[in-house]
């Protein structure tokens, strides 16, 4: 079963429709990337999925429960770590944490889930209202992970962290998926997705661009990879070289390198060959697309066919 399944999920606020026919899969115990610019449906989905906001249109089920009507059940059995989160000014961090375990009805310790976040202990017993960003968000993963939820929901998960608590923040994510937790979230720092995710879903407009793993968009997208090479001579007119190997969309040469930027994984190799054949290659390197790079040239390319239908019209 699922973590998460959406069939057909809408929501439309007057004339904006802001998720449009939204069919997402989340496996159980996944690590899911839900990523976008801003005003692409992240925010709404994820409201929907928690039954905050009641769909125009189809339905979906989190935890093999129907997000409508169930949806009290459905947030009895997650965690989530909101953007934004605010704290109660005059309560400790050991109460704010308390006050969730009474809530859930849990068993957990207080103490443990404040240190395995990495909030300092001498933090413990202070009123949270003058917390940094950084110590509010462990304190807030820590509420998220009371009573050892099946689900995480964790929006902007890094924010306010400095690189020791991003990696901290990682390891977490992974040791929780390790035991069986399935976790969904969305961040804009998207190396930190690239590190942890098994999948990702990439959203615009209110619908998916694309949803696969890091690699599986590389092999599709290929924005961004390139393949760099080392000849005994370079070839008067580098660019005709590539003229008929398709994907190649720049060519530049520094010195005796010749940098070829493809749009498709087989590219990389087509260049190779294609070069070989006027110049003895000596040493190549290639690099492949970063998140980043696959983001932008996705979201783009949507934006450019979106003007491409308005201009039809």
């Amino acid at each position: 079963m699922p973590a998460i399944e959406t069939v057909g999920l809408t929501k439309r606020f007057g004339d904006v429709l802001a998720v449009d026919d939204l069919d997402l899969t989340v496996g159980d115990g996944e690590i899911y990337g839900f990523l976008g610019p801003n005003g692409a449906g992240k925010s709404t989905t994820i409201n929907m999925l928690l039954g905050f906001l009641e769909p125009s249109e189809g339905g979906g089920e989190v935890l093999g429960r129907d997000v409508e009507s169930e949806s009290v059940a459905i947030r009895e059995r997650i965690g989530i770590l909101p953007e934004g989160f605010d704290v109660y000014d005059r309560l400790t961090a050991r109460e704010h944490v308390e006050y969730a375990v009474d809530i859930k009805d849990a068993r957990d310790d207080p103490d443990a889930l404040l240190s395995r976040v990495g909030l300092e202990e001498r933090a413990w017993d202070r009123a949270a209202g003058g917390f940094s960003k950084g110590m509010t968000q462990r304190l807030a993963l820590a509420i998220a992970l009371v009573g050892e939820p099946d689900l995480l929901v964790l929006d902007e998960p890094s924010s306010g962290l400095d690189p020791r608590g991003m990696q901290e923040m990682r390891d977490l994510i992974r040791e929780e998926a390790a035991s069986g937790t399935t976790v969904f979230f969305s961040s804009h720092i998207l190396p930190e997705v690239e590190a942890v995710c098994d999948r990702v879903g990439i959203m615009r407009d209110g619908s998916l661009a694309a949803e696969d793993t890091i690699a599986g968009l590389r092999e599709s997208a290929g924005s961004g990879a390139a393949v760099t090479m080392r000849v005994d001579a370079v070839p008067d007119d580098p660019s005709a070289v590539f003229a008929d190997v398709a994907g190649v969309t720049s060519v530049s040469v520094d010195g005796e390198d010749v940098t070829v930027r493809v749009d498709r994984s087989r590219a990389k190799v087509d260049a190779i060959e294609a070069l070989d054949e006027y110049a003895r290659v000596e040493d190549v390197s290639t690099t492949d697309a970063s998140l980043e790079d696959l983001f932008n040239s996705l979201t783009e390319a949507r934006d450019a066919d979106a003007d491409e239908r308005e201009v039809a019209a």
